[in-house]
């Protein structure tokens, strides 16, 4: 029953990465498919290739959501309290996907996550990593380091990576504007848009890199939290030969759990969402090939930046307000502020919807006697 419980989280889990695949992804690839440079399937096909290659290439944030969030010694997370966790973010993600909402499927999982690990210790708060200073501050654990200072920060400077990217590719174009021959010529619409047009398939692949490289790795962090704790408590003793695979094998993210993830999530990328396409590539601002181009590049710099550094930050956040920077950048009349508003409140709202949904699942099967 017990190894039952827990390969069912694992399915849970895997549906979740399938969900973030086609919810999350569908940021990614919005701006490439805005400005015409590639159809939705073949943005999609790219984005599903280096969503892969991203996935495997590293495991700094699959770290911090194994063992950087969650204190050990005050609870033992076992595979029903992650199902309930994962449950609130998978309801909370396909709401927003209805909506065409791009919230964050990273800070859905981590909200589900800290409110069932909260419910599980009878509202112990202590339950909870909040913050381990180190030097230089950005090595620092917990919550406070590792979703706090990210979530606010990285839509901030997304925003302004995006205006200076822009900003400076509009002063290069009008210096090349200025000169005369073939300078000039080159600073034409038409040439413009066809270099830039060349240029975001780079950016593209390089957004999509950046999101596998963040993004699947937290999967990857809940699943190994989930066999690490049903190891500790002897859940795993008795693994048939055929899941002795199962067994954890040090303290890194078990090969096994890196390569599902991300077959997964390409798999899921495959299945697309013109939803959120719609609402961040043609609804909130104007796009042409040069704005993709300096939004996706500021997005995936964030992205592999945070990954590094062992972040979990929103792939959703960080291309959201890059592309609301671009169209600063253009005219502060070009963006829709309606539909703005309408993304800020799926992003306030989510860690704490998340969190509290989490919480009462927790409660709710420990009130029936299931926990």
């Amino acid at each position: 029953m017990e190894l039952t419980i827990i390969l069912l989280f694992i399915l849970t889990a895997l549906v979740f990465e399938f969900i973030n695949g086609f919810h999350d992804t569908a940021n990614s690839i919005a701006t490439v498919v805005a400005t015409k440079v590639l159809s939705p399937n073949q943005a999609i096909l790219l984005a599903a290739g280096t969503n892969l290659i991203g996935a495997l290439a590293g495991e700094a944030v699959a770290k911090t959501i194994s063992s950087g969030l969650i204190d050990a010694g005050v609870l033992t997370v076992t595979s029903e309290i992650l199902m309930c966790a994962l449950a609130g973010g998978i309801a909370w993600n396909l709401l927003t996907w209805w909506l065409g909402l791009p919230s964050s499927s990273s800070h859905a999982m981590i909200g589900g996550l800290c409110g069932a690990a909260l419910g599980a210790a009878d509202t112990n708060w202590s339950v909870l990593i909040w913050s381990q200073p180190a030097d230089p501050w950005f090595k620092g654990s917990g919550l406070l380091y590792k979703v706090v200072i990210p979530m606010i920060s990285s839509p901030i400077i997304g925003f302004f990576l995006g205006l200076l990217i822009m900003g400076l590719l509009f002063f290069f174009i009008a210096w090349m504007g200025r000169r005369s021959g073939l300078l000039g010529r080159l600073s034409r619409p038409r040439w413009v848009n066809a270099f830039f047009g060349k240029a975001q398939l780079a950016s593209a692949a390089y957004m999509g890199f950046a999101h596998g490289l963040n993004d699947a790795q937290k999967t990857m962090g809940l699943i190994a939290l989930a066999i690490v704790g049903a190891n500790s408590v002897g859940q795993l003793d008795d693994l048939p030969v055929f899941l002795e695979f199962m067994r954890p094998d040090g303290d890194g993210i078990d090969t096994w759990i890196k390569v599902t993830c991300a077959l997964v999530m390409a798999a899921g990328t495959a299945v697309g969402g013109w939803r959120i396409i719609k609402t961040l590539g043609h609804k909130m601002v104007k796009l042409h090939p040069v704005h993709g181009f300096a939004a996706e590049t500021a997005s995936a710099t964030i992205l592999s930046g945070a990954a590094l550094l062992g972040m979990p930050v929103s792939t959703t956040h960080s291309i959201s307000t890059a592309i609301m920077g671009v169209g600063f950048a253009k005219s502060s009349r070009a963006l829709k502020w309606g539909v703005i508003e309408r993304i800020l409140w799926a992003w306030v709202l989510t860690l704490p919807v998340t969190g509290v949904m989490g919480y009462l699942l927790v409660r709710g099967l420990k009130a029936v006697g299931v926990l």
